[in-house]
């Protein structure tokens, strides 16, 4: 994974400040089913819905800005956004730059895909989004990596033949090997990685973040967000 510094001073820059009128949530766009752009050409998936919904409940104003994933979290400290709700995973090293609200989906796992069930993954030359903790893995794992910016051309590059695998959340490799055709399949053994999906904020902006641990605790409580985790992800998708 890449690790993101930041100077003392850019964030320094951000403390202080209250949160805002209008609150500016960043997502990428590329990452079916949490966040997509759909034929509107509007942010659309289970994170547009669970963003609306928690931006309601916390009494906030809030409108979606679109950022590539390899600039997401420099783009959130510099403050062209002031929240990052991107399927992103809670982890240490990203702790480290941001602070994040409590997960509004459990850790789940990564899924291996290829066009062959016969890859030898130890061994293999697999793809993965840059920036992400599938690639973090893959790089420890003694496999080859090739990292891309995009999902799409992580999944291209396995169609191509330029890699034997991709390695990505299972929710999101999924789908796409049960719409293949039998061109695509999951294969090897999944892997937990990470500590549940949450948004990423400024560490500076303790107020926000509580707002949207509350109306998330909401969501829990009523069982809201349940609802909308198997709408998107199916009936044998983790809930709380």
């Amino acid at each position: 994974m890449k690790k993101l510094i930041l100077s003392t001073a850019t964030l320094a820059l951000m403390a202080g400040m209250g949160v805002a009128d209008t609150v500016r949530l960043g997502t990428e766009g590329a990452y079916p089913p949490y966040n997509f752009i759909d034929d509107n050409g509007e942010i659309a998936g289970f994170e547009r819905e669970l963003g609306d919904e928690l931006c309601k409940r916390a009494e906030l104003t809030c409108e979606w800005v679109t950022n590539d994933w390899d600039s997401i979290i420099p783009n959130l400290v510099s403050g062209n956004y002031d929240v990052i709700i991107a399927g992103m995973s809670i982890t240490d090293e990203r702790d480290e730059v941001i602070d994040f609200t409590q997960n509004y989906t459990p850790p789940s796992a990564s899924a291996y895909m290829a066009m062959s069930a016969d890859v030898d993954l130890s061994s293999a030359v697999i793809s993965a989004q840059s920036a992400t903790i599938q690639a973090g893995h893959v790089a420890e794992s003694g496999a080859t990596l090739v990292e891309f910016a995009t999902p799409d051309e992580t999944v291209a590059a396995v169609k191509n033949g330029e890699v034997d695998a991709v390695f990505a959340d299972e929710d999101y490799v999924k789908p796409i090997a049960e719409q293949s055709g039998g061109e695509l399949m999951l294969v090897g053994d999944l892997v937990p990685l990470g500590g549940g999906i949450g948004m990423g904020l400024r560490e500076t902006d303790g107020e926000l973040r509580e707002k949207f641990n509350a109306a998330i605790q909401t969501m829990k409580d009523d069982g809201t967000l349940n609802a909308l985790i198997t709408q998107y992800f199916g009936d044998e998708a983790q809930t709380f």
